[in-house]
């Protein structure tokens, strides 16, 4: 498995170099400033290649490709869209990248109430709290139908909450939920947030899946005569915000698409701490499942509360087996080599990290400060170590 590193582009606050000291020799990133929809030219992409090659690292995923919300709607210039996606593919595979980590989210990225919630190690982590959810979208969003979306109970509770909450605190709340998202340039206010939710009125959970399946039967056929390997993320969380649908939150919705179009370029993320967080999810089984689709893993872990919330554990102390992850991750790979697969070799990256020791002083992105990231990592390569040594012995 090859250890691997999330880094937002020049201005991280966590440079190339940090990557590195933490045990990290691949690099995932994106374009992060090209918009959305538009071409990643071959010249921009040797560019960043470059970049991250000086400094004794390899760009082995990116992460990601943004998926345009007209293509996702099937709406205004989804078919420009759809053309300059295909010619960022061509770009990529011209470059010799071959992993591409995408989703297909309606609107929102990862998304969580709390940026800093406060662990009992005295550091944060990062957090989902359904009632708090539940109460910025009822009682400050006020979105319509809201309430049609939640138990009577949940209202109720939400409804005291936002009654108790300071100003201040629902300021903070509504920042966390629509302000703030890595590597996006631009933020959502109260109003355009409310406006741009209108254009999924019309989308409903089958049109998503629809034009899903359109995108799919575009993309992935030029991904594989590219030589490209794309690997869709599933929901963060994996269950409905404000009313819009998911796509990709359980593991029917990857036998779906793994149907529809059959070729091995049509594979997956592993995120343990996505699928994680919905109760419902044996991520074990999942891994086992889909062992030949994955192409990446995002390896990072939660603990659910009884309401549904859940927060970000530290990674090898949630609801995942990771060590059981990691061996059937490593018995793929070594089913790989023996086939001759030019991707044996399965990259994965720690994933949300808390925010300890003097990170918890210093301006970094939510989820990507250094230390916790680096703890993070070195957990894993632990796992991995000792788990490799284990089938080392048993073959012997």
């Amino acid at each position: 498995m090859k250890a691997s590193w999330r880094w937002f582009g020049p201005d991280d606050s966590v440079p190339l170099s940090h990557a590195m000291q933490a045990g990290a020799s691949g690099i995932v990133t994106s374009l992060h400033h090209v918009p959305p929809g538009e071409v990643w030219t071959a010249e921009e992409v040797l560019r960043r290649r470059g970049e991250i090659r000086r400094s004794g690292l390899e760009w082995n995923v990116i992460e990601s490709i943004p998926v345009h919300e007209d293509i996702k709607t099937r709406s205004g210039k989804w078919r420009t869209h759809i053309a300059n996606y295909k010619d960022s593919l061509k770009s990529v595979a011209a470059a010799g990248l071959d992993t591409v980590c995408y989703n297909f989210m309606a609107i929102t990225d990862w998304t969580r109430t709390d940026l800093d919630y406060r662990m009992p190690h005295g550091g944060t982590a990062l957090r989902f709290d359904v009632i708090d959810f539940a109460a910025y979208d009822l009682f400050i969003l006020e979105r319509n139908g809201a309430e049609d979306d939640y138990s009577p109970e949940i209202v109720a509770r939400a409804r005291k909450r936002h009654d108790d909450m300071p100003e201040a605190t629902r300021a903070q709340l509504e920042s966390n939920l629509i302000g703030w998202v890595p590597a996006r340039d631009f933020t959502f206010d109260r109003t355009s947030f409310r406006e741009f939710l209108k254009i999924y009125d019309d989308v409903a959970h089958d049109d998503l899946v629809a034009n899903l399946n359109n995108f799919l039967a575009e993309i992935i056929p030029v991904a594989a005569d590219l030589g490209v390997r794309m690997c869709m993320h599933p929901d963060d969380p994996p269950f409905s915000l404000f009313g819009l649908p998911r796509v990709m939150s359980t593991p029917a919705d990857y036998r779906r698409i793994f149907d529809f179009i059959d070729v091995p370029e049509n594979g997956m993320t592993l995120c343990t701490g996505s699928l994680g967080s919905r109760i419902d999810n044996d991520l074990v089984e999942i891994a086992a499942t889909f062992a030949d689709r994955i192409h990446f893993a995002h390896l990072r872990d939660v603990v659910i509360e009884p309401d549904g919330s859940f927060v970000e554990a530290e990674h090898l102390e949630g609801r995942t087996n990771m060590t059981r992850v990691v061996r059937i991750l490593l018995s793929e790979e070594q089913r790989r080599r023996a086939e001759g697969r030019v991707d044996a070799e399965i990259p994965f990256r720690s994933d949300h990290g808390h925010r300890i020791i003097d990170d918890i002083d210093k301006k970094v992105n939510p989820g990507y400060s250094c230390i916790g990231r680096l703890k993070g990592l070195a957990e894993l390569r632990g796992v991995i170590r000792a788990v490799s040594e284990e089938k080392a012995m048993a073959r012997d």
